[in-house]
């Protein structure tokens, strides 16, 4: 299934390509401070595919806070964040925010709330290799 997702603006596109037809998709709500003001919602499948564009590189801001252990990709144009990454060994791993697909109506997510609070920076980093999408691809400029 491809699924298609932007931020309000479209300056940061992305394809994920989650394999199957899956009947409903696990979307996380965070309530770390950071995803509640932003509404992250975030899901990942460890076999999908992911193709980020960033339209206008100049305009994508990567935030970091707390373990400084992921990237949140922040429209400096619009304020959404459609995606976030961790690089972990040289090799980057993400998750999309459900709240920008673009393709997929709200009835295929199993939307449950997830507290990471207290979670120790091996155990976060490992639950992300397991978890996140590990195919990844980032492109400047149209694709």
């Amino acid at each position: 299934m491809l699924i298609k997702g932007k931020c309000h603006c479209g300056n940061i596109a992305f394809v994920l390509d989650w394999p199957g037809e899956p009947s409903e998709i696990a979307a996380r709500a965070c309530d770390c401070s950071f995803c509640t003001k932003h509404g992250g919602v975030w899901t990942s499948n460890r076999d999908a595919r992911l193709s980020v564009t960033l339209q206008s590189p100049t305009i994508v801001s990567k935030y970091a806070f707390g373990t400084e252990t992921a990237q949140f990709y922040v429209c400096s144009r619009c304020g959404a964040v459609p995606i976030v990454t961790s690089e972990i060994a040289n090799h980057v791993y993400a998750v999309v925010n459900v709240n920008t697909f673009e393709n997929l109506g709200s009835f295929h997510l199993r939307r449950q709330p997830v507290s990471f609070d207290g979670e120790e920076q091996q155990s976060r980093l490992a639950r992300r290799e397991r978890n996140w999408i590990a195919d990844v691809y980032i492109a400047e400029g149209s694709s």
